[in-house]
């Protein structure tokens, strides 16, 4: 018998500064892991932004999941973190888990998890993707959900934009989502109704190949050299990035790219050669999250490396300052 078929994909926020005057919501942005959930009388199913089944990554989620949404069925929107031990969503904590098929129990005991329920998508068997913003959050809070896997974050009206992006960098936390109080709710666009405002610019790069380290990172990477689809469709070079590595992540990340080597550059025109003497090119499967302060003369200016997304593909990647 054929698996049921996946939940809708999740609604995509367009970059921006965050909105002025009446009409808009505001969420906290988390530093985290997409995931639309199912939970029905057949059980949970979590899905990640690109239709992956990840339930198996993190177990720990299914039962309060279940015992949250209790007599009811549910498809919910939200986003899966790690907790630091301020409270705070950690990605670099999360890495640890998000390319773990089948976590031990170390693991999770080390590194665990929590769902951050944002949006309800379907409830007792009804769509409510028609519904405006303000009724879906009714009727989510209407759930009740809670527990120490499963929270629903607050969101705020009537504040100003401004205002709540200084709340998030006094909390440390990583930005803002501004949401249109009457928006519907629009699966897998990127729609103009949802606003973030990141207090860091991040962006996905495609990695296509990378230098060996020297010194003490001489078993491991030294640079990864990244790329991106231009608006023609072909894979430019976005620049390279250094540091935001941990030791293990540099043999790690050696390891993994040697499997994927290839003679070539997989790039449409040759980058800079400062850049890349020396280099190893590999086939462009890999898609990283880099942070960096600005995007100028087609290079990344002072990235950090952040960690592998197996939550997105690599034909999603557009230039930086674009998604």
């Amino acid at each position: 018998m054929n698996p049921p078929p996946a939940p809708p994909s999740p609604m995509l926020a367009t970059l921006g500064q965050p909105p002025d005057g009446d009409g808009w919501a505001f969420e906290m942005k988390w530093d985290g892991q997409r995931a639309v959930a199912d939970v029905g009388v057949d059980g949970v199913r979590l899905f990640s932004r690109n239709g992956n089944d990840v339930t198996g990554a993190f177990p720990e989620l299914l039962e309060p999941l279940a015992e949250a949404v209790a007599d009811h069925e549910a498809v919910l929107d939200g986003e899966v973190v790690a907790l630091d031990r301020h409270g705070r969503p950690s990605f670099a904590r999360l890495q640890r888990r998000m390319h773990v098929l089948r976590p031990t129990t170390q693991l999770r005991n080390d590194f665990p998890v929590t769902y951050y329920a944002f949006d309800v998508l379907a409830l007792d068997g009804e769509q409510t993707v028609h519904l405006p913003y303000l009724e879906r959050r009714k009727l989510l809070d209407g759930l009740g959900l809670s527990g120490t896997r499963v929270q629903v974050p607050p969101f705020w009206t009537g504040v100003d934009g401004d205002r709540m992006l200084a709340l998030a960098r006094e909390h440390h936390l990583e930005g803002v989502v501004a949401k249109q109080v009457d928006s519907t709710y629009a699966p897998g666009r990127r729609a103009p109704a949802w606003i973030k405002t990141p207090l860091r610019s991040n962006t996905e790069g495609i990695v296509v190949g990378w230098v060996d380290g020297t010194g003490a990172a001489s078993h491991g990477v030294g640079s990864l050299l990244l790329g991106a689809y231009d608006d023609d469709g072909r894979l430019v070079y976005i620049g390279h990035v250094g540091t935001g590595f941990s030791s293990a992540t540099r043999r790690s990340l050696r390891q993994l790219l040697k499997t994927l080597e290839r003679p070539t550059s997989p790039l449409a025109a040759p980058p800079p050669t400062r850049d890349t003497k020396g280099a190893h090119w590999v086939e462009p499967e890999l898609v990283g999250d880099v942070e960096y302060r600005e995007y100028a003369g087609g290079s990344l200016r002072h990235p950090s490396w952040k960690g592998l997304r197996d939550d997105k593909s690599p034909d999603e990647v557009d230039l930086p300052g674009r998604h």
